[in-house]
Parts: structure tokens; sequence; C-alpha cells
């Protein structure tokens, strides 16, 4: 199955949920906003948002920084 994050094609051999997805990448759901097919998911919904063929996800970290 083929899904676009942050804008590059990534190839998933398996079905995952968000929250899957985000485990395996190494992302921490506290430092991240996560949107897919242009709608912002609240983090009570990665476990339970199943990706698709041809979903767009993007994830976008918190950094901080300024004065």
């Amino acid at each position: 199955m083929l899904i676009t994050v942050n804008g590059k094609t990534k190839e998933l051999q398996n079905t995952l949920t968000i929250g899957q997805y985000l485990e395996e990448n190494s992302y921490v759901p506290s430092q991240i906003a996560v949107e897919l097919n242009e709608r912002i998911l609240s983090k009570a919904e990665y476990s339970t948002t199943v990706l698709h063929e041809n979903d767009i996800l993007e994830i976008v970290s918190f950094m901080g920084g300024g004065r």
C-alpha cells in the first residue's frame, strides 16, 4: 500500500493505524502534530485511525527556539 508522508511516497507492507506508524518510525506523539488528508487529528485518534491506500500524511515536529 502506498501513502505519502511529508511529501514522500512510502510503501507500507501491512495495514497500520497512525499510532503504529508513528511508533515504527520513532515519532514521539507529545512532540508532533498529525494531519491526515488535510484534517488535523487529535492525539486520541492516532490509535484508531487506519491508514489507507493514497492517504496523505503530514507530520510536524515542534521545535523550541527564539528569545
